[in-house]
Parts: structure tokens; C-alpha cells; sequence
């Protein structure tokens, strides 16, 4: 662990209360405040900055630069966060399997969520545009409904799990757990490759009271019990007010972005 790690810095981050004990109760509200504080956000990648899990980085982006970070870095730092509250906790590797407009074959480890043991085996999730707002019970064959919708974990014949979210399948994990290291080649790759789906994008979430705000490229999305509506940010200042506005990180500058019409 991170020798200068302050527990009570993180959870004032999310303003989160610290729990008496790591049970489920606990878990879920440190989710829900992770989930409603700390944005996932791409802005690394669009910058072609390489990110990385160790717990000194992770710490420091999201609690001491007060940023978010994509799904390696966000679910690195709950891990962190949740192994000094005395969780057992492990990493997991999937595959990203939808991109919020249709599905598509994303690359092997591109997505990293996180096994909490406690009276039962639960999947857990800060990293994901589309994640649950309380943790998903991995054994658990129907539906688990959430303020965020409806999820189903089904258990494949190769023993991979596929999570489906309103009906759309979402991602595939292997549900044995990994070293964070593992996943250090598929972050320098998304940080550097010209191949990879979402290059030179800049891709934004953060859950709200009401649903979620999400940002894809200049394209900015507020989802809501009465749907979705999108409008594009136009002009850089416009841009920046409204990313420090919803994401919480001021910008000097706008990345160059690909032109966008639609939300996500």
C-alpha cells in the first residue's frame, strides 16, 4: 500500500462516511459515493497520456489532483480504498463487448472491475459508463434490478461471466482474479495506439441524483427519468464551464476532438 495512503483524504473525496465494519451495507454506499464523485473520464487517453494502477499513481490522481481516470484507474483506487477498510478484494479482467451506439468485440483486459468477498461473492464496479449502482450478487441467476436499471449476470459454458444491462450485453469477465500489472500492456496500448476503437476520443460519466451526465467528445448527455437529452458544447469555453461544472476538472485547454453528434 502507498505509505503516504490517507483513508480519511479518500473518503472525504467521495464524501463518504467511514464504515464500523466491511460488510455489504458498507460496500454499498462506498460504491454509490465513488460512483456519484470521482467521473470516469478519458481525458488521459485523448491526450495520449499513458496512465498506470500502481496505487501511488491512482492515489494521487483521484484524491490529491482530484481527478477521475478510466475503468484500470478507477477500480485500482476503490480496490485501494476498500483493502485498508479490511474488504477482501480482487481484480478482474473483461472485454468490453458494447460502445453505447452498438455492439462490438473490444480488446481482451480492456475492462477491469473488482470481486468483493463477503458472505457471498460479489462483482463491483466505478469504472463503467453502464455500471450498477450497488454490486452485483456474482452467483445470482436473474434479474437484479438498480436505480440504474435492470442487470443480469449470466454464466457462460466456458465459465466467463457476460453482464446484460436492459437487455444489451454489455461486457464478458473471467471471473478468476489478476495481478494489476496484468493490465499494464492494454493501458499503454489504448494510450498510444491508432487502432484502438476510441482513439483520440474523450469519453466523460458521472452518476447523479437523478441518472447520469455523460460526455462523448463535444457531445454532452443528461439521462433522467425522462430520458436523454444531448446538445453539443460548440465553443471551447462552453466546453470547459461544463466539464468543471459536471466532472469537477478544470481545463486550460480543449482537447482536439473528432466532430460528434450524437450522446451516449
Amino acid at each position: 500500500m502507498h505509505t503516504d495512503f490517507d483513508i480519511d483524504a479518500y473518503l472525504d473525496r467521495i464524501g463518504a462516511e467511514r464504515p464500523k465494519r466491511p460488510d455489504y451495507e458498507a460496500l454499498c454506499h462506498l460504491q454509490e459515493r465513488h460512483l456519484m464523485t470521482v467521473p470516469f473520464e478519458t481525458l488521459s487517453f485523448a491526450e495520449r497520456e499513458i496512465p498506470n494502477m500502481t496505487d501511488e499513481f491512482v492515489y494521487d490522481k483521484i484524491v490529491r489532483r482530484r481527478r477521475g481516470g478510466g475503468c484500470g484507474e478507477l477500480n485500482a483506487g476503490f480496490a485501494l480504498l476498500l483493502r485498508s477498510l479490511g474488504f477482501r478484494v480482487g481484480a478482474l479482467g473483461g472485454r468490453v463487448l458494447h460502445n453505447g451506439h452498438a455492439p462490438f468485440r473490444g480488446v481482451h483486459n480492456g475492462h477491469v472491475l473488482l470481486r468483493v468477498e463477503l458472505e457471498r461473492s460479489y462483482l463491483v464496479d466505478v469504472g463503467f459508463r453502464w455500471a450498477s449502482r450497488r454490486p452485483l450478487r456474482l452467483t445470482e441467476r436473474g434479474v437484479q434490478k438498480d436505480e440504474h436499471g435492470e442487470y443480469r449476470l449470466v454464466h457462460t459454458p466456458e465459465g466467463d461471466v457476460e453482464m446484460f444491462h436492459d437487455g444489451v450485453l454489455r461486457w464478458r469477465v473471467e471471473p478468476h482474479p489478476r495481478d494489476l500489472d496484468d493490465f499494464e500492456t492494454v493501458m499503454w496500448y489504448f494510450a498510444t495506439s491508432p487502432d484502438v476503437h476510441s482513439a483520440g476520443q474523450l469519453w466523460a460519466s458521472v452518476v447523479t441524483e437523478t441518472g447520469r451526465v455523460s460526455l462523448f467528445n463535444r457531445v454532452l448527455t443528461h439521462h433522467g427519468a425522462g430520458g436523454k437529452e444531448s446538445r453539443v458544447l460548440a465553443t471551447d469555453d462552453e466546453f470547459k464551464a461544463e466539464f468543471e461544472k459536471w466532472f469537477g476538472i478544470a481545463l486550460s485547454s480543449v482537447p482536439d476532438l473528432p466532430e460528434s453528434t450524437h450522446g451516449i
